[in-house]
């Protein structure tokens, strides 16, 4: 990704929260990124640590770094565990970035509620100066294919073990990798999903008993968790 663009007195940053409508406020910020050959940026904010992300949460975050990279998009930002105001943390990205378009949707959800109302729109126009705002109208009502197949996320951490790798749920100093395990509904044994980010990219694997089902796509962590 960041492919240099022709224009750089422009950049644009969208903002998407949660919900099926990301997608289509990534695309309509690319589109216009196209038209002007300027930069363009993801954003998404949640007050929760990475390591407490829902399996719903973690797809998305999936599913727009897939489309980040598959659009050329300079760079897709996380600010997870972030206890400030969105409207603050949307200005320092803004103000780190030279953006001069932000894109965000009118009624994604929850933390972004306050957009109908007016008064989050207010407080970004204190915060950022000499940028053009884009609300675009969002569709609440898609559901995520997702939903419904898998429990609640739990922490937890790859081991390596002979050629494979196993899941825990306990930290040791042999861990290479820590994560989300995601338990699929309906099964008495620890087959499911663990997500977790390496190399600044989220990353996913099957477990099948405890193990990894395909040990051949992840890549050992050096540093120490």
């Amino acid at each position: 990704m960041g492919k240099v663009k022709g224009r750089m007195d422009e950049a644009i940053l969208v903002c998407v929260y949660y919900g099926p409508n990301g997608e289509r406020l990534i695309r309509r910020g690319h589109k216009m990124a196209s038209i002007m050959d300027c930069p363009i940026y993801i954003l998404t904010v949640d007050p929760l640590p990475f390591d407490e992300f829902d399996a719903e949460k973690s797809d998305y975050v999936e599913r727009w770094q897939a489309l980040a990279e598959e659009l050329d998009i300079e760079e897709f930002i996380i600010r997870d565990n972030e206890k400030r105001p969105s409207a603050k943390v949307i200005a320092e990205v803004a103000h780190e970035h030279n953006i001069t378009q932000i894109i965000i949707g009118q009624t994604a959800q929850s933390r972004w509620e306050e957009i109908t109302k007016g008064s989050f729109m207010n407080v970004l126009l204190r915060e950022i100066t000499f940028v053009d705002f884009h609300v675009v109208s969002v569709d609440r009502s898609i559901k995520d294919e997702i939903e419904g197949m898998f429990e609640k996320g739990v922490r937890a951490y790859l081991v390596k073990e002979g050629e494979g790798y196993r899941v825990k749920f306990t930290l040791s100093k042999d861990a290479c990798h820590k994560g989300i395990f995601f338990k699929e509904i309906g099964t008495d044994f620890n087959n499911g999903i663990f997500k977790f980010f390496s190399n600044h990219k989220m990353c996913q694997v099957h477990i099948t008993d405890d193990h990894v089902a395909n040990p051949d796509l992840i890549q050992e962590n050096k540093k120490k968790i």
